[in-house]
């Protein structure tokens, strides 16, 4: 017989929001079953807030996200979907790796203004 998770069980499990999984369910990306207002989550349902959540943490659209779970579900199916999923982690990476950089520079930009405050309030007597 299928093991069915509660909407609850889940929530303890992830660390989320029942408001989160509803919305999941809204956004089409999990769709449990119902008995009545009772939803119910398979194995399969429960899979997939794993990684919708994961990809969430690591800076995923739902739209994303989305696209990724439907790569899945029609051809080329697996393969497509992670062909799919290595271009979306390196345009990622490329993105993280730009925000990094402009912080650096940042970063550089306040150390000189904080550095030519200091000369100006030396050359003025000023002590800091």
């Amino acid at each position: 017989m299928e093991k069915y998770y509660s909407i609850t069980e889940l929530t303890r499990e992830f660390g989320v929001s029942t408001r989160t999984l509803r919305f999941y369910e809204d956004e089409g990306l999990i769709h449990p079953e119902r008995r009545g207002r009772t939803r119910l989550f398979r194995a399969a349902d429960r899979r997939l807030i794993q990684e919708i959540l994961r990809g969430r943490r690591i800076g995923f659209t739902i739209a994303e996200i989305r696209q990724i779970i439907q790569v899945y579900k029609e051809p080329p199916g697996e393969a497509g979907q992670l062909r799919l999923l290595m271009a979306r982690v390196d345009e990622k990476r490329d993105d993280l790796r730009q925000k990094r950089k402009d912080i650096e520079e940042t970063l550089a930009e306040l150390d000189a203004v904080e550095e030519a405050c200091l000369t100006r309030l030396a050359e003025i007597g000023v002590g800091t």
